[in-house]
């Protein structure tokens, strides 16, 4: 007798769930088969979990990289807060960290099975010229490296481009800085994908505000972006855990139908939810496990990230 079977698969992850086809010969009890679908709902519900991302920003790198309990350290909290691949800010002063430094943190995360991201910030770079060609300059020194290390290589880019904290770009509805940020995005993208590594974009939720067509051109520019869903809560602000985690699940819920409404376009980014730590201070954990929860379902859900691990250092 032979067992055929079918997979769903969420939006090209390698995530596959087998459904239950009928035996050649004799179709088991209606009881049977529900008793086996309920067995089964634990194991299902553990390997999306397993397939969610859960990142975490790591600034100045170097002083992590070369401090002699530093990368022992990160790979540590890692491991035991769930964190599966982490965004490290490599350079200091516009100079990358020493390479001997680099491949032990990247070999010492890839051995705990913890993906490592190039941390690229500007706050320039939608600008095309002296500003964009400094980014892409950094980019070309991760595909460099990688070239030159292929035991201990950088598994993408992960880009922090801050156009709005100038004064032209502040203010509610002002997204006249989106064309140049696109085509950023799109320009890593062109030199990242060749190479083999993944690119991922942080942004303001009131880019998600933008037109129809505005929200079209950012997210068909990459595959995955971080939503920076920052100032829902704060410790001090006197709301019980339970009421900030309802106030959580209904406002990204909202953003992720907000980014998606009316976009039945194929090759659209999927969204990774970033909060941070000054918003919930101990709480953070119980938090990024309910926005997992509260969005396991929906196919344009990726998972979380905590910002920052630096945040834990300063804690102590």
């Amino acid at each position: 007798m032979a067992l055929s079977a079918r997979y769903l698969s969420k939006q090209g992850r390698n995530q596959r769930l087998p459904l239950l086809a009928p035996w050649s010969a004799k179709i088991p009890c209606g009881r049977a088969v529900l008793r086996l679908l309920l067995a089964m709902l634990p194991l299902v519900a553990t390997a999306r979990a397993a397939a969610q991302v859960h990142g975490v920003w790591v600034w100045k790198g170097p002083e992590i990289a070369q401090d002699a309990r530093g990368p022992e350290a990160l790979r540590d909290f890692c491991v035991a807060q769930g964190v599966n691949e982490t965004y490290i800010a490599v350079s200091a002063h516009g100079e990358m960290m020493p390479a001997d430094s680099l491949t032990q943190l990247i070999a010492l995360l890839h051995g705990s099975g913890i993906r490592v991201e190039a941390l690229l910030s500007s706050e320039d770079a939608d600008e095309a010229g002296p500003h964009r060609e400094k980014l892409l300059g950094h980019v070309r020194e991760v595909i460099a490296f990688n070239r030159d290390h292929r035991n201990a290589r950088f598994d993408g880019i992960h880009l922090d481009i801050e156009p709005q904290q100038r004064p032209e770009n502040k203010g509610a509805g002002n997204l006249r800085f989106l064309p140049g940020l696109v085509d950023a995005y799109k320009d890593v993208r062109v030199l990242a994908e060749p190479a083999h590594l993944t690119v991922n974009a942080d942004i303001q939720n009131k880019l998600l505000k933008g037109s129809l067509e505005e929200r079209r051109s950012l997210l068909m520019a990459l595959p995955q972006l971080t939503l920076m869903l920052y100032e829902l809560s704060s410790p001090g602000d006197g709301q019980l855990t339970g009421q900030k985690m309802d106030k959580l699940r209904v406002e990204s819920g909202k953003y992720l139908a907000m980014a998606y409404d009316g976009l039945g376009d194929t090759g659209l980014a999927g969204m990774v939810i970033g909060l941070r730590t000054p918003d919930y201070g101990d709480q953070l954990p119980a938090m990024l496990k309910a926005l997992d929860e509260a969005n396991a379902g929906n196919p344009h859900y990726l998972g979380s990230a905590r910002h920052s691990y630096n945040d834990m250092l300063d804690a102590r």
